[in-house]
């Protein structure tokens, strides 16, 4: 006939492995000594196995404990990952995600509808913003989770997938013939710098006839076949697609799309939706989680 752990004993067991005493693991699980002991002997008479050799103030593992530990570790994490999953309250609060414009979609919206289907009393406030900005906001504190494009990426970041830069113009447009070539771009992007230093280093004259920080004026600009652009493949909106150049423009670079998750008080939170959102990106992630 199966039998079943007390977990409750079983955490008191493995806290007072971790803190090296009881009267430590009494004050970390707000319990009196005598109550944590008694946990302990209930453990001990249940598996019919010494789990501690009690030493003074001090414990030590016996053998069985050792084995035990690892086996209580892993069973109480799967507890509180169980716990938190299935009760919602355990994730109220709010969580501030930023995205640059460009990644929004196709993404962006399924990891939110899925937030609220699982999490309903967690409020998500989604800030759209350049790269540039974004890390700013983050590394202030004001941000929980960012997605950002760049070209490489910095400490605790997490790449999750890379895509290439794109020529883009207006459909059947002949904008990219020009000379001097005529760009549009936001001031804040990210990828203007690098756009700028291959056209210099391919000897082609440009002309920034585009200094906004609306993307809807570069891409009226743009679509109008009065200027060109470069967007992530995959990502360019329905009125604009790449420029067949044949050459006649530099190869543009591939670009990292990378996660930065805060570990301040809200990281179950943040940690939560960095799984949605790897999930999102890595599909072949979340088969193997099922796995």
């Amino acid at each position: 006939m199966p039998r079943n752990l007390d977990l409750t004993a079983l955490r008191a067991f493995v806290t007072v492995a971790e803190t090296g005493g009881v009267t430590r693991a009494a004050g970390q699980l707000n319990l009196t000594q005598s109550a944590v002991s008694m946990q302990l002997k209930r453990l001990e008479e249940s598996l019919g196995q010494p789990l501690l050799n009690r030493r003074g103030r001090g414990v030590a593992l016996t053998p069985q404990g050792e084995q035990l530990l690892s086996y209580g570790r892993r069973m109480l994490s799967l507890n509180d990952e169980v716990w938190g999953l299935m009760r919602d309250d355990a994730f109220e609060g709010e969580l501030r995600i930023g995205v640059p414009h460009d990644i929004v979609y196709p993404h962006v919206p399924g990891v939110l509808q899925r937030v609220a289907a699982e999490y309903p009393r967690l409020r998500v406030e989604l800030i759209s913003s350049f790269t540039r900005s974004l890390k700013e906001q983050f590394a202030r504190g004001e941000l929980d989770l960012i997605l950002t494009t760049e070209q490489g990426v910095d400490r605790g970041g997490e790449t999750l997938q890379t895509v290439p830069l794109m020529w883009v113009g207006a459909p059947a447009g002949s904008a990219w013939r020009q000379r001097p070539l005529r760009l549009a771009f936001e001031t804040a992007c990210i990828f203007r710098p690098t756009v700028q230093r291959l056209l210099d280093d391919a000897g082609i004259a440009w002309d920034m006839v585009v200094n906004s920080d609306s993307t809807r004026t570069v891409d009226a600009v743009v679509s109008a076949d009065l200027a060109i652009h470069a967007n992530l493949a995959g990502n360019a909106v329905p009125h604009l697609e790449i420029i067949d150049h044949g050459g006649a423009l530099p190869e543009l670079p591939v670009v990292a799309i990378n996660m930065y998750t805060s570990t301040n008080g809200e990281a179950p939170l943040a940690d939560a939706v960095a799984k949605f959102v790897r999930e999102a990106y890595q599909p072949r992630f979340a088969a193997v989680a099922a796995q």
